[in-house]
């Protein structure tokens, strides 16, 4: 495929070192999904590359690209900052470990739909002040799907039921109603309001959730059960996991 001139709308949320001045930076994109980009002589003194490809940043990017492997970055335009993000260490464990996340959930050049939207609500709530667990936990729940294992959240997966109590089962894939509890003796075996959590935070689309206010004792039983699906569902190991654990360690 014949390399040209693109301009992408992107978030910046990695960049090392690349030969002497160089640099690479992973940007995440509406148009093209996740590109890695050769900024030439970005870490040269005077370069304003640099500037514009310091993580979690944010703007339109002109790139020469073939659709595969790496891209040129040539230029840019409105490229800001989240600052909130930027200087704050917790904001930034979160905001990190989603971008991590949504990372590992596709390769390069594919097409990130609906999931570059959720990204970019979540980092801008988190920027914003709004509560970083929650938004994290919104997030994981709603990747799931592109991790090819959505749960079942509307309805019990046994006999479809939509009302009375319900609890988790990782091994069926969603959720169980009291009647079939005995279906599954490994459920979670959360209450009530924190599986109504799980539900709203999985099903209700990301732009309408509005402010989501859980008190501290859910957040936590509701991390552990999101901690288990992913273990056991998807077996993932990220840094920025564990670098966001610890600091919950401290919370």
């Amino acid at each position: 495929m014949p390399r040209e001139l693109k301009e992408v709308q992107g978030i910046i949320f990695k960049r090392q070192k690349y030969k002497e001045a160089d640099l690479l930076a992973k940007i995440m994109t509406k148009e093209l999904g996740i590109v890695t980009l050769i900024a030439r002589g970005a870490l040269k003194p005077k370069s304003k590359l640099g500037a514009a490809t310091v993580n979690f940043s944010i703007g339109h990017y002109i790139i020469y690209t073939s659709g595969q492997g790496l891209s040129n970055l040539r230029t840019y335009k409105e490229v800001k900052q989240f600052s909130g993000i930027f200087a704050d260490l917790t904001k930034n464990a979160y905001a990190s470990f989603i971008l991590d996340l949504v990372d590992h959930a596709f390769v390069e050049y594919q097409n990130l739909g609906k999931y570059y939207d959720l990204t970019l609500f979540a980092l801008k709530k988190i920027d914003q002040g709004i509560d970083p667990e929650m938004i994290s936990q919104v997030v994981q729940m709603q990747l799931l799907a592109a991790y090819g294992v959505e749960p079942e959240l509307k309805h019990c997966v046994i006999c479809g039921s939509q009302q009375g109590e319900f609890d988790y089962s990782i091994k069926l894939g969603g959720i169980l109603c009291s009647k079939h509890f005995y279906r599954d003796n490994s459920r979670l075996h959360l209450t009530a309001k924190a599986t109504a959590v799980l539900r709203t935070i999985g099903l209700v689309p990301f732009n309408r959730l509005g402010t989501i206010k859980v008190n501290r004792a859910i957040k936590q039983v509701t991390r552990r059960a999101i901690d288990r699906i992913y273990q056991e569902t998807i077996d993932l190991n990220l840094k920025s996991k564990k670098f966001l654990d610890e600091i919950n360690l401290l919370d």
